[in-house]
């Protein structure tokens, strides 16, 4: 019972430390709170986000705000064709000391911090690109044979224009995949767009104020790991997960009609952090059903593609996501089970 009682007190805590937390993100990035709290989901699970959006919506200064309130160390890479691995990584170079003897040092690259930027990060080639997944993945970089750890935590928020595609590198689905949730960041309302213009044309602005150091950063993520899960949300988890892939017996006429491939294991690992992480970011103590519907297509859109003929006749892949994931909720709901 003490056990129990430890563990809410903690979220309790975490829960207060990030209600302020996006607070003062707000005050920066204003109007986007759909942005800001999958951002802080994204962060909060360990994982790394893909923002899409056009240019001039603020994604550089979501960054720069998070690194701030997070008290985070953070880095921006412009990323363009002739961008190398070594750019990134770092290199090493032949050192001459007085003595006249010669011995190589390593140059850390900018990867070595807990906050990247990758910006457009389509625009470089797939050799550049397969160079930070390793990162992404193991959280190390290998320079010269050697295995160099990155710093904890460390996270990668990419960006990319979903218009201009001319000169760019699509990312692979393995890519793809290492990115815990994509994130689109659309135009904002009349209303907000206001606010923008008078809150950031003026003589001075609003700042972030830092909230979390990098030790609580790193203890809420812990916590995140520890919030029980009820046995019907796992049961939606797998159903959802395996409504989208064409294969798998019994999934509806649609999906099998529609879906050219599906999401993998990892969608389902993703969506089990997210649903936590946003029951932490409402002040609850555990995830429902309203949360992996919440969740499905920012933790989906990425991990699955429809086929040349849904493409063909326009189908929605995010619609397709929300009516399953809907159809899945009602279904766990009323015991009449999957619907799709």
């Amino acid at each position: 019972m003490s056990e129990q009682t430890d563990l809410v007190a903690e979220i309790e805590a975490v829960e207060a430390k990030l209600a302020e937390a996006k607070a003062s993100i707000t005050r920066r990035f204003i109007g986007q709170e759909r942005v800001v709290e999958l951002t802080l989901t994204a962060i909060l699970c360990g994982g790394h986000a893909l923002l899409i959006g056009l240019p001039g919506l603020g994604k550089t200064r979501l960054v720069e705000t998070f690194s701030t309130v997070l008290g985070l160390q953070g880095n921006r890479i412009q990323f363009t064709p002739d961008l190398m691995p070594a750019d990134i990584l770092g290199s090493e170079v032949l050192d001459t000391a007085e003595d006249g003897t010669r011995k190589f040092r390593f140059i850390p690259g900018p990867i070595f911090c807990q906050l990247l930027m990758a910006d457009e990060i389509n625009r470089a080639s797939p050799r550049t690109q397969s160079a930070l997944l390793q990162a992404m993945q193991e959280k190390t970089v290998t320079v010269a044979g050697e295995d160099r750890p990155l710093d904890a935590p460390f996270h990668v928020l990419a960006t990319q224009n979903p218009i201009e595609q001319e000169g760019t590198y699509p990312l692979p689905e393995a890519q793809l995949d290492r990115f815990l949730v994509q994130i689109d960041v659309e135009y904002p309302d009349r209303a907000t767009e206001k606010e923008i213009l008078l809150a950031t044309t003026g003589v001075s602005e609003d700042e972030a104020h830092q909230v979390f150091t990098r030790d609580e950063l790193i203890a809420a993520q812990a916590l995140l790991r520890r919030m029980p899960v009820g046995d019907s949300v796992v049961e939606l988890i797998l159903d959802l997960v395996r409504a989208f892939r064409p294969d798998e017996p019994g999934v509806s006429d649609r999906v099998r009609d529609t879906v050219a491939w599906g999401p993998g294991p990892r969608a389902a690992q993703a969506l089990m952090l997210t649903v936590r992480a946003r029951a932490l970011l409402q002040g609850r103590l555990a995830p429902n059903a309203e949360d992996v519907i919440n969740m499905a297509r920012p933790v989906l859109s990425h991990r699955m593609a429809l086929n040349f003929a849904a493409r063909a006749r326009g189908d929605s892949l995010a619609e397709l996501i929300e009516t399953t994931a809907a159809g899945l909720a009602n279904g766990a709901e009323t015991g009449t089970g999957a619907a799709a």
